[in-house]
């Protein structure tokens, strides 16, 4: 295998720790499969580990240099995603009735809680920092293929986000399910959940 072994254990821990801390992305897919089922649990999480391979794409070509080259690009990311964020938020607590979208089951359809996972995490530019300042600290150029040593270290991370984000929103799910048949509890979890997503734009539009 064309990487450290060492650090790739190293690797692996360090992931775990961090998947496992309570973060915006968890706290994302509890709300989308509180809202939604089990399936836009594990949907929104499909959404994010495909933003995360995204992110480790740009990564591993160096694009994140923009950034620290015109700071500007990286507030305006930051911005766009924050609005975003709180665009979903509001739109949950404003929101009374099930829209045609959205299936019987539950209060998300599947596109939408793949795409706002896809979205929502894509227009999160700490996720580009920390990739770039995270993965490299793993990689050993010596040993050659730099491309497939961020390769595997980018699956090993999408894995993770399965297993941990994945079986949140899926434990949400079925929690929401039993709460989603009683009317007044199910219009509790939307607005609870979009309080969450509103907070969540608050504070990315206020790190610096």
């Amino acid at each position: 295998m064309p990487i450290d072994q060492q650090l790739l254990i190293a690797f692996v821990l360090t992931s775990m720790v961090a998947m496992i801390t309570p973060g915006p992305d968890m706290l994302f897919v509890l709300g989308c499969g509180m809202r939604g089922g089990p399936r836009a649990g594990l949907l929104a999480t499909a959404g994010v580990a495909t933003s995360v391979a995204v992110h480790i794409a740009v990564a591993a070509a160096g694009l994140a240099a923009l950034f620290a080259a015109v700071p500007t690009a990286f507030t305006v990311v930051r911005v766009v995603g924050a609005a975003y964020l709180i665009y979903l938020g509001v739109q949950m607590i404003r929101k009374r009735h099930e829209v045609q979208d959205e299936d019987t089951t539950g209060g998300m359809s599947d596109r939408r809680a793949y795409l706002n996972g896809l979205v929502t995490n894509l227009l999160n530019p700490k996720m580009v920092t920390f990739t770039i300042a995270f993965l490299p600290q793993f990689v050993n150029p010596s040993l050659g293929h730099v491309w497939l040593q961020f390769a595997i270290l980018g699956a090993i991370l999408v894995v993770l986000e399965f297993l941990v984000d994945g079986t949140i929103g899926v434990m949400a799910g079925r929690i929401g399910g039993w709460l989603r048949r009683r009317r007044d509890v199910r219009r509790r979890i939307d607005v609870a959940t979009g309080g969450i997503f509103v907070g969540l734009g608050v504070r990315l539009a206020a790190e610096r």
